[in-house]
């Protein structure tokens, strides 16, 4: 079995494996080009991700700079995506992201991972695990999303967290390690901050 095989198994491998950067390069001079694109290059901004991701829906946004060890060439997204800045995706592994999802600023997603022995980290190896995010999850700023990990539909997910763990649907979690602290519920159908009343009658459709 060679090195890019077993990454794609989820085994341990040797990522400086000549035939995986060899495929790898290339994506990340893509998404350098990338980060030079201006604010408004709204049409090459949606090219990139269409030819460069795995999957991208229609109508996603990323602000600019992204990072990605694979460009994003091993990223899901669905449509209706936000990211703010500073967006990393250490996409080794796959990253599944559905509908409506918002990233904070400064968000880590991992799918990478060394293993415990240090005989095998200083040979330079890892692996990969899958990471899954809902459709309408909110993940806050400077969040850490770490390898392996499903966070549900509906989720909020509190700035400065740190998920180890999975992280069911319609909750509202955050901490370090990220924990869930409350359901989504009619309150929030109500309120959207403290005493304060959403005007559903005055927003927009």
């Amino acid at each position: 079995m060679t090195e890019y095989e077993r990454m794609k198994k989820g085994l341990i491998y040797d990522p400086g494996d000549a035939e995986i950067m060899k495929e790898q390069v290339p994506f990340q001079d893509k998404l350098w080009e990338f980060n030079q694109l201006k604010p408004s290059d709204y049409e090459k901004k949606e090219l990139y991700m269409k030819e460069v991701f795995a999957e991208c829906g229609e109508r996603c946004y990323i602000e600019l700079p992204l990072h990605a060890n694979w460009g994003g060439h091993h990223v899901h997204f669905g449509s209706g995506v936000y990211a703010n800045s500073n967006l990393t995706l250490v996409d080794d592994g796959h990253i599944y992201v559905g509908n409506k999802v918002m990233f904070g600023p400064n968000v880590t997603i991992a799918t990478a991972n060394h293993p415990i022995e240090a005989s095998l980290r200083a040979k330079g190896l890892q692996y990969n695990k899958d990471v899954h995010i809902g459709d309408n999850a909110w993940i806050g700023a400077n969040t850490v999303v770490c390898p392996g990990v499903t966070i549900g539909h509906d989720t909020v997910i509190g700035a400065g967290s740190v998920v180890t763990k999975d992280i069911p649907d319609g909750c509202v979690a955050f901490g370090n390690p990220c924990k869930v602290h409350r359901r989504v519920s009619d309150h929030d159908m109500e309120y959207f901050y403290r005493d304060e009343k959403i005007d559903w009658e005055n927003l927009k459709d």
